[in-house]
């Protein structure tokens, strides 16, 4: 994943990023189970105090049939990986050893990711229960796995003279993984190890549950308090049997409040619950799952988490991650600085006495500088965006770009709204793919991609879902926010990347397999022809059929680019504070205190009492230490989007030569190789510093 998803930390009308789920299955050791991406994850304490074989685990019997059937399914696929890898600790034959560590992979690949998907989305909160139960049961399994010093011996033994460049490439990478998870280490150190494993396992699904449940509410009794917002949200908030209208702090509530809302009382106190999510439980969690990370990056031969979790990235070091994060900083102040004023200029003629602008009323005057200073409303552009024209628009954009044709996929789905749909170029069979677009109770409330299968060259197809919360269930004319056209199009770029990339020969390399501080990449750069004029006039169309004019359109753009400095220094405020978790030694960390100063050094809008956002930073347990990879694949996406600029953005051939360089390729390459056979150089950081510095 990567993830990924701002975790509400995105401006409404500033780019809003969703992220990539990873699976557990990946056979990378080095990811061991403390650096996968276990997003949104929902697993209870367990029952059992026994993760051990098969024939010693203590599993739960739901009594509902749909669960316990899931349950067994997951028993019956993990007793077959374990027997697949109690056969690859022995196995003799040096000519078949990839093809074996394929074959398990493609097992775990199979159970983790139904589980990880399942536990997010699912209608049947029993199920969910059962998917948790599911991937906790794997812990121990994939411990195992990643400090088996037999398959470690294997793959020493190679011999790689005899292997392609790709194959060569599989074998030291994974020589290198399980270097990284402690394979060389004693046997004391190595039970260690596995416990920590274990433990950090339940931290990061403990915070994360934390996250997901806490949803709070603000109680107001007038709709006159929602003046400024749409028709639609005022109907939608009706008044209840105690006279009351409930805002909760869901994305569908509370972002429009942000944006639209007149009444500042309404959206300080909103903005104060919705940064408390997670809080305190989350706390003692957060703390207790950094101090472990520490630990284990102590154990492995690190300063520090952050430097072990870099090292094979493309940042490689918190020293780099620093300078990228105080570089980008720096070149945003100037501009930075002008667009406050104008929040501030703004901002004093409804209060004159006003000296500073709150973070929870920057997304509510910037819709008013906007408005004035470019004629821009959004109330007006949003009328243009139905999900239903949306929808169709992102597949037509696709199928042009791409020489594809997406079909509907008949077949078994989770929910009623659930819809599945196959792509195809020419006869074959790209991928299959599930969109989950909509908001229901005990549902995932961000924006993701979910791997669901892993392609393998000639033997299964890739298939992935996006999860989101868009309106449009019950009226598929339901209208989008613009920010939202973005979300929807940044998370298809993930799928796209998933689907393209997943016809690697072996599982490692399929699909989004590049390093993790380049996967937003491409889906960064996909966001752009939501800018667009000629792909926005195909599907971009009012309820009279009427096609966004080329007035708004430019309106639009004009207005784009105010505000992007002050939302760059604010992201890398939250970069600051995933690198600084995670760089130092813990034990006198005090996480509220940090987090203010470096809001204080980095962020234009200062810290409100009482709230304590970092408790519901879901990117602090997937992400960890890497949040600057959010503007670090920026920078990349920029530089690539060139091409288009000069080329044309609906241009097949240069959106082919993309294709073939960047998504189909997997992880095959480093990310860097790929970028530089599609730009042809290396990739510079000169085009997205102009448009930092460029005035809107």
């Amino acid at each position: 994943m990567i993830n990924n998803t701002l975790y509400s930390l995105v401006p409404a009308k500033r780019i809003s990023y969703g992220k990539v789920i990873w699976p557990l299955s990946r056979i990378v050791p080095a990811l061991a189970l403390s650096t996968l991406l276990i997003s949104c994850s929902t697993i209870p304490e367990p029952d059992n105090t026994s993760v051990g074989n098969e024939t010693e685990k203590s599993w739960s019997q739901p009594q509902d049939p749909q669960a316990a059937q899931y349950l067994s399914e997951c028993r019956e696929d993990m007793g077959k990986a374990t027997q697949l890898f109690t056969a690859l600790e022995h196995h003799k034959n040096s000519n078949t050893l990839l093809s074996a560590i394929n074959t398990l992979d493609m097992l775990l690949d199979k159970s983790l990711s139904k589980a990880s998907l399942y536990r997010n989305v699912h209608p049947n909160a029993e199920l969910r229960s059962a998917a948790d139960e599911c991937q906790q049961q794997y812990i121990e399994l994939l411990t195992d796995i990643s400090l088996s010093r037999p398959i470690f011996n294997l793959l020493e033994n190679h011999d790689t003279q005899k292997l392609n460049a790709l194959d060569k490439r599989l074998v030291n990478n994974m020589i290198r993984d399980y270097k990284r998870s402690g394979v060389n280490l004693d046997d004391e150190s190595r039970d260690k190890i596995r416990a920590l494993n274990e433990e950090l396992l339940l931290l990061g699904q403990t915070f994360n549950k934390n996250i997901r449940e806490d949803v709070r509410t603000v109680q107001i009794d007038s709709k006159q308090r929602l003046k400024g917002l749409p028709d639609d949200y005022i109907e939608a908030h009706p008044v209840n049997e105690d006279g009351q209208i409930e805002i909760t702090t869901n994305y569908p509530d509370y972002f429009p409040i942000m944006q639209y809302a007149e009444d500042d009382d309404l959206r300080l106190e909103l903005y104060r619950e919705f940064r408390k999510r997670g809080y305190p439980d989350n706390q003692e969690t957060l703390k207790n799952l950094i101090q472990k990370r520490h630990q284990l990056a102590t154990l492995l031969g690190y300063d520090n988490y952050a430097q072990y979790v870099m090292e094979d990235l493309m940042i490689s070091n918190p020293s780099n991650a620093e300078n990228f994060i105080n570089k980008v900083n720096t070149l945003a102040k100037p501009q930075a600085a002008a667009e406050y004023q104008q929040l501030l200029k703004r901002l004093q003629q409804f209060e004159p006495h006003a000296t500073q602008v709150g973070d929870w009323q920057k997304t509510f005057i910037e819709e008013r500088v906007k408005n004035e200073t470019f004629n821009i409303d959004s109330q007006e552009l949003r009328q243009y965006f139905s999900y239903a024209n949306v929808k169709q628009g992102i597949f037509e954009l696709t199928e042009t770009m791409f020489g594809v044709t997406i079909v509907p996929w008949e077949t078994e789905v989770w929910h009623d709204s659930v819809n599945a749909y196959e792509m195809y170029e020419g006869e074959t069979l790209v991928g299959r793919f599930y969109l989950d677009m909509h908001p229901r109770e005990g549902k995932y409330n961000h924006a993701a991609a979910f791997g669901i299968q892993d392609g393998i060259k000639g033997q299964q197809p890739p298939i992935a879902a996006l999860v989101c919360n868009f309106p449009g269930e019950d009226n598929p004319n339901a209208l989008m926010e613009h920010s939202q056209v973005e979300t929807y199009l940044h998370e298809f770029g993930h799928l796209l990347h998933a689907l393209f990339g997943g016809h690697q020969p072996w599982l490692y390399f399929s699909g989004i397999r590049t390093e993790r501080d380049f996967v937003e990449a491409p889906s960064q750069m996909l966001e752009e022809w939501v800018w667009d004029a000629e792909t926005l006039k195909t599907f971009a169309k009012n309820a009279n059929g009427e096609v966004i004019p080329d007035a708004l359109i430019k309106k639009m753009n004009a207005s784009r680019n105010f505000g992007k400095a002050l939302w760059t220094r604010h992201q890398m405020f939250y970069a600051a504070v995933s690198l600084n978790f995670y760089n130092q030694n813990p034990d006198q960390l005090d996480l509220t205190q940090t987090m203010k100063e470096l809001q204080n050094t980095y962020s234009p809008y200062q810290y409100v009492d009482d709230t304590y956002f970092h408790n519901s930073f879901g990117h602090l347990y997937g992400y960890s230490a890497v949040y600057y990879t959010y503007m670090w694949s920026l920078v990349i996406a920029s530089d690539m989007f060139s091409e288009f600029e000069n080329a044309g953005l609906r241009n097949p051939e240069v959106a082919k030569r993309y294709r073939d360089a960047v998504l189909a390729p997997g992880g095959s390459k480093d990310a860097a190789d790929l970028v530089k056979d599609f730009l042809g150089r290396e990739y510079s950081f000169e085009t997205f510093a102009k448009q930092l510095e460029s005035k809107p």
